[in-house]
């Protein structure tokens, strides 16, 4: 069975290796092949108009480039904090369950129940589970709206 697993690993490492190469080697290339463009781009500039307008040619290039870049950023950045947003909603709502296992609430409960006896307890724990469902079912569908409104399909979906 380990020895399974180990070569599973070697596998997959080496598929990685060999594409993660592969895509340096393309990389490399796709450099060589801007760099010859935008030679001759120069050359061709730099033979019809002059050499100012040749290099401005070429930086035009470049800005245009980098311009592109930093519109890919810009918008993963942008998914990047929606997601973020997202998690923290998320944490909001983990949150607002939590005084239901605070140590200071479940002490509270053990004292009450020493205090009261446990056939008295029972009963009022039935109807506090009964409520929990009802706060927990109220607060799946809330969710479920919001998502609704919000356009979002992958929390609108649910599991």
């Amino acid at each position: 069975m380990l020895k399974g697993i180990i070569d599973d690993l070697k596998n997959s490492t080496g598929n990685s290796m060999r594409m993660t190469s592969l895509m340096v080697i393309a990389g490399f290339a796709g450099f060589v092949a801007l760099c010859f463009l935008c030679a001759a781009a120069f050359i061709a500039t730099m033979q019809r108009y002059g050499m100012i307008e040749a290099c401005l040619t070429v930086a035009g290039i470049f800005l245009v480039i980098a311009a592109i870049f930093a519109q890919i950023y810009a918008t993963k950045q942008k998914r990047a904090r929606e997601r973020a947003a997202a998690a923290a909603r998320a944490a909001a709502r983990a949150a607002a369950n939590a005084p239901l296992i605070d140590p200071m609430m479940v002490a509270t409960g053990i004292q009450i129940a020493r205090t009261l006896g446990l056939k008295k307890v029972i009963p009022l724990l039935a109807l506090a589970g009964v409520a929990l469902g009802y706060l927990a079912n109220r607060n799946s569908a809330a969710d479920e709206d919001d998502a609704n409104e919000t356009g979002d399909p992958d929390e609108a979906a649910g599991d």
